[in-house]
């Protein structure tokens, strides 16, 4: 298991150093590696429930989602149904230990953060309009989800998932501002940071 560990942040290093400061081709060929090896990592953790694996599955709608985003931009709405897939079950796996309960700062948190950057790139985003809007709510139905377990149930293993899926939603958030309204320098590095610590919690959570 140590071995597996320090090959992923090893990984994550590189990818997220490479997004900084590049070279390009080092940045595409990590991020896939992290990923594959944060699979690998997942794999190996002792998972009771049917419900874990579907973070095993998340991972890999995740990497589908990577490979589509290196084609042509017609692909970028099927990497999207990727990602949105990818989210759908993470939230699936979060909700196995939720309890009944509705805690209403959260919701309207990320209702407003959400309203907030659609409204912010809304007359950018042409066709893309409503699986960007999708994609996003499943996003913030994550968090949502993720959070309120960690406040009912806290626990080592509810707060890894909560940073988690927190960090996924934050990357989500510069990558849309940064692609539609305007880049800055270190955003590529930010969103890699995001994307990899992100995952990387969630898979956390299995071994805890």
């Amino acid at each position: 298991m140590i071995w597996s560990f320090l090959a992923v942040l090893f990984s994550g290093w590189l990818y997220v150093d490479a997004s900084y400061r590049g070279p390009q081709w080092q940045r595409w060929v990590f991020k896939p590696v992290t990923l594959l090896l944060l699979l690998g990592w997942a794999w190996q953790a002792p998972m009771l429930r049917t419900t874990e694996y579907l973070i095993v599955f998340g991972l890999l709608a995740t990497l589908v989602g990577d490979a589509l985003m290196l084609l042509p931009q017609k692909r970028l709405l099927y990497a999207i149904g990727a990602f949105f897939l990818s989210h759908l079950l993470y939230t699936i796996s979060f909700t196995s230990n939720m309890v009944l309960h509705f805690y209403w700062p959260v919701p309207l948190i990320l209702l407003v953060i959400g309203a907030v950057v659609i409204a912010a790139i809304w007359t950018r985003l042409e066709t893309l309009r409503w699986p960007v809007c999708t994609l996003t709510g499943m996003t913030l139905l994550m968090v949502w989800v993720a959070t309120e377990s960690y406040i009912i149930l806290p626990s080592d293993r509810s707060f890894s998932i909560a940073v988690g899926a927190i960090l996924l939603l934050l990357g989500i958030i510069i990558w849309l501002l940064s692609h539609y309204r305007r880049r800055f320098r270190a955003d590529s590095a930010l969103i890699a940071a995001c994307y990899f610590a992100g995952h990387f919690m969630i898979v956390r959570s299995l071994w805890l």
